[in-house]
C-alpha cells in the first residue's frame, strides 16, 4: 500500500469511527465516505466487508420493525460477528434482540451488550463519538497498532474493539484504548487469528 493511500485510509478510518455514533445504525456505505479505500485496507475479503454492511442495516431494520422506538440499539458487524450496544427498557426486550435478528442471513455470532436503561442523551452520544475519535487518533499515532485493522465502537464511555487480529495486536490496541482519556472500560470482541494467518491475509490485502 502506498504511503499516500495509507494516510487516506487512516483518515477515513477515523471518520468512519465518528459517523455511526452520530447517525445511529446508518451504514457507512450509504454516506459515500471512501468505502473502496477502507476495503483495500481491511483483512476481511471485499465480499465479507459488503456483507457486514448488509447485516448491519438488515438487523437494524428488523429491530426497528419488531421493537420500534422502545429500544435504542446500535448494530456493528465485523466478519459476520454482530455486536449489539445501546439501551433497552427492560431485560425482556434486551434478551430478545438476538432472536429478533436471527432471520438476518449470514450472521455467525452475536454479542449482546445492550444495557437495561433509558435512551442515552445526545450529549452522551456526542461524548462517545469524541472518545471513538480519540482512540482511533491514538492508534494511528501508535507504532504498535495498525489502526486500520481495528474497529472501535463506544457506548456510554465503554469502548468495544473488533477486528481480525493476533493476540499481540489485540493487546497493543487494548492498551491504547484503556489509556485514552474518558474511557471507562474496554471490551474485546476480536476474532483471533495466528501470526501465519495474519501474514497471509496481509499479502492478500496488498494484492487487492
Amino acid at each position: 500500500m502506498s504511503h499516500s493511500l495509507r494516510r487516506t485510509v487512516l483518515t477515513l478510518a477515523l471518520v468512519a469511527g465518528v459517523v455511526p455514533a452520530l447517525q445511529g445504525c446508518f451504514p457507512l456505505v450509504a454516506t459515500g465516505v471512501g468505502t473502496g479505500a477502507l476495503m483495500v485496507s481491511d483483512r476481511r475479503s471485499s465480499g465479507a466487508y459488503v456483507e457486514d454492511e448488509a447485516i448491519e442495516w438488515k438487523a437494524a431494520a428488523q429491530i426497528k420493525e419488531k421493537l420500534g422506538d422502545h429500544v435504542h440499539v446500535n448494530v456493528t458487524s465485523y466478519n459476520r460477528n454482530v455486536l449489539l450496544t445501546g439501551e433497552a427498557p427492560n431485560a425482556g426486550a434486551r434478551d430478545q434482540l438476538p432472536q429478533v435478528i436471527a432471520m438476518v442471513p449470514n450472521i455467525r455470532g452475536v454479542t449482546n451488550d445492550v444495557r437495561v436503561a433509558g435512551h442515552s442523551s445526545l450529549t452522551s452520544r456526542s461524548n462517545d463519538a469524541l472518545i471513538t475519535s480519540k482512540v482511533k487518533a491514538r492508534m494511528i499515532d501508535s507504532a504498535q497498532v495498525q489502526a486500520h485493522l481495528i474497529k472501535v465502537v463506544t457506548e456510554s464511555s465503554t469502548v468495544y474493539l473488533m477486528g481480525l487480529v493476533t493476540q499481540a495486536e489485540a493487546d497493543a490496541a487494548t492498551q491504547v484504548a484503556r489509556t485514552t482519556a474518558g474511557v471507562n472500560k474496554v471490551v474485546r470482541v476480536f476474532e483471533y487469528i495466528s501470526d501465519a494467518d495474519a501474514r497471509r491475509l496481509d499479502l492478500l490485502r496488498n494484492d487487492k
